[in-house]
């Protein structure tokens, strides 16, 4: 009996040697100079306007054994660049933007979707203005590789939402300038 117990063991531990070891949730800082979140919408009709922020902050964690993340995303509402000086202003004023009271946005995921090995869809809290509601990213475009410039471990995604401004409390003139908002965020991330 002592020898079948001392040979259980050995198999056991071997076999846990044998095993590969397991991924752990990994973090990627956001790059601030190739993330950008886009926002467009109609313009009376005539034409859709597209925006830009330029400065955005934040992780990324993957665990890709697991197929699991988390995203925590920081947008300053004061960088917003939509080609034209007195508009990027006018924007920020309280019927839209309101920069002053809310000079940032903020994304924080609650669940990451995967289809495969990849993100299919991200669950998540969007706050613009001091407003919190539930949203979900189509993730359209996802990479995971060493970035060949910097020879680090690296993400690189695109992924889109449609919210109604009005239920941010920055609906001014809707409907005729378009209540339907479609945020695109393009974003890299590097490990370490």
């Amino acid at each position: 009996m002592n020898r079948i117990a001392k040979l259980s063991a050995a198999l056991i531990i071997s076999a846990a040697a044998a095993a590969p070891a397991l991924a752990a949730p990994e973090t990627y800082s956001v790059d601030g100079t190739h993330t950008f979140p886009r926002f467009s919408y109609s313009h009376f009709g005539m034409s859709t306007q597209l925006s830009r922020f330029d400065k955005t902050t934040g992780t990324v964690v993957l665990d890709k054994a697991a197929k699991t993340g988390a995203v925590d995303i920081t947008i300053d509402m004061k960088s917003v660049n939509t080609g034209y000086d007195t508009f990027n202003e006018h924007i920020q004023g309280e019927d839209f933007l309101d920069t002053a009271k809310y000079p940032t946005a903020t994304f924080k995921s609650t669940k990451v979707n995967f289809q495969g090995d990849k993100p299919a869809t991200i669950d998540g809290n969007l706050t613009i203005k001091g407003i919190t509601k539930p949203v979900t990213l189509k993730v359209t475009n996802f990479i995971n590789m060493p970035h060949p410039m910097l020879k680090k471990d690296s993400i690189g995604a695109d992924a889109t939402v449609v919210i109604k401004r009005t239920e941010f409390n920055a609906g001014k003139y809707a409907p005729h300038v378009g209540d339907d908002v479609t945020i695109t965020v393009s974003l890299e991330a590097i490990k370490g």
